[in-house]
């Protein structure tokens, strides 16, 4: 019987891109694995919509189905739940919602298949319980970083320690492996101890320590001090860390075409003249916020003056194409990880302007730790002046400081690719990793 590993991301396609990348760099070192990629379906979606038309995910999706035979895509049936949930409430629910279908699902790979390992998100950690009645080893593929991670993992120790609500401690946390100035105002402002959400993160952490290991999406050049203090358990003091296996970076492969224009648009710019500004799937404004960028970027008549200066692109556009493309010379960025890797990866020097989640702790990253990013200054509110984002765009492009972290994030592009060379870090610890998978013994093979 066929080795297999199921893959269960979150819902999302930040979260699921990353973990299809990961299966597709697992069959790559090991052509004998199958994969298995459980996708969560979005709560009361129209089945029966007759439009023919492929999302970007539907696409991507079959990019992989057709490019690599041994990665499959079994879709967990649709749930209801509550269709005023907001968007961030079915991210936490779905998943055990979902987790009766995952049971059947996994015992019926298991009747024909040696299933080797079942790798999850940290939002669907409900699954592990599920995994450990079978008797299946689990692991977690955390999508961001390794200062992300650690943070995380430090959750519940935090926690138990406040006498208050984390929000309201504005304390510096010293623990070797974070950043110099890290406090706790640098936590996502939506993690409120308070809350439901809170509760259910509380539990992923404390899940996440039980696994036979965690997988994280970074490198050692940009993260070592880090990986070291998570490999070392500083921050799980309490209990015990898995080991910890960084494989990045792994950033999503082009695909699709050049629907929008945009790639032809680019071959016609000068090299290293255009700034590319993108805010990820969720990235949302007010409409107060967007008139500011656009005068921002020119003064008046935004749409209509930058048809030969600039380009809008409304809808999808191939990220990742356009930052490899020679003619971009800069990125505001919402310091989503998988775009800060994708810019790293391609030497595109940043201005760092995060929304939500733990984006403003990527910031941080960026700009004191790395050194490949400039701050946006924003109002309390979070608002930002076409002032503010006119000025740092200039710096960026324009000035000696500019050209300080152009050089040094081409500097990091360069060890993003040692990593992945044979010998090299994160190539060394995935060698690790699959030797793990091909050792498990499993009842279906006994």
């Amino acid at each position: 019987m066929k080795d297999t590993i199921v893959l269960y991301p979150a819902l999302g396609s930040g979260h699921l891109m990353s973990m299809v990348e990961l299966g597709k760099l697992i069959v790559t070192q090991h052509p004998s694995f199958s994969i298995t990629i459980l996708i969560l379906t979005p709560p009361n979606k129209n089945t029966n919509n007759k439009d023919t038309t492929l999302s970007p995910q539907e696409h991507y999706i079959a990019s992989v189905s057709a490019t690599f035979p041994s990665i499959s895509f079994h879709y967990i049936p649709p749930i209801s739940l509550p269709t005023k949930l907001l968007t961030h409430f079915i991210t936490f629910e779905i998943a055990p919602q979902s987790n009766h279908h995952v049971d059947s699902i996994l015992q019926s790979i298991s009747k024909t298949t040696n299933l080797k390992a079942v790798i999850l998100d940290f939002f669907t950690y409900s699954a592990y319980q599920i995994a450990t009645k079978l008797e299946i080893s689990t692991y977690f593929y955390y999508t961001s970083g390794a200062i992300a991670l650690a943070t995380f993992l430090y959750l519940p120790t935090l926690h138990q320690n406040a006498k208050k609500r984390i929000q309201d401690l504005h304390m510096p946390l010293r623990i070797p492996g974070l950043p110099k100035n890290f406090t706790t105002d640098d936590y996502p402002d939506e993690l409120d101890s308070e809350s439901d959400e809170f509760k259910i993160l509380l539990e992923s952490a404390k899940t996440m320590t039980k696994s036979v290991g965690i997988i994280v999406n970074t490198f050692d050049a940009i993260e070592g001090k880090a990986l070291e203090s998570l490999n070392k358990g500083l921050f799980v003091p309490n209990g015990t860390t898995p080991t910890i296996f960084s494989i990045g970076p792994l950033i999503t492969s082009s695909y699709g075409g050049d629907e929008n224009g945009c790639l032809r648009w680019l071959d016609l710019q000068p090299s290293k003249s255009v700034v590319l500004l993108s805010f990820g799937s969720m990235g949302r404004f007010s409409k107060a916020q967007l008139k500011e960028i656009a005068l921002g970027l020119e003064k008046k008549g935004f749409l209509e003056r930058t048809k030969e200066n600039g380009m809008v692109v409304r809808n999808w556009a191939p990220q990742g194409a356009i930052l490899s493309h020679d003619s971009i010379g800069g990125f505001v960025t919402h310091c989503g990880w998988n775009s800060v890797l994708e810019a790293v990866c391609e030497g595109v020097p940043m201005v760092a302007w995060p929304l939500y989640a733990e984006q403003s702790l990527n910031k941080v990253i960026l700009v004191e730790e790395m050194k490949v990013a400039l701050e946006l200054n924003k109002s309390k509110d979070g608002f930002v002046s076409r002032i503010e984002l006119g000025d740092r765009i200039k710096e960026l492009m324009d000035s000696y400081k500019g050209n300080e972290i152009r050089q040094m994030v081409f500097k990091t592009k360069i060890s993003s690719k040692e990593a992945r060379d044979q010998n090299g870090s994160s190539f060394v610890d995935l060698t690790k990793l699959i030797q793990l998978f091909k050792q498990k013994e499993t009842t279906s093979s006994s």
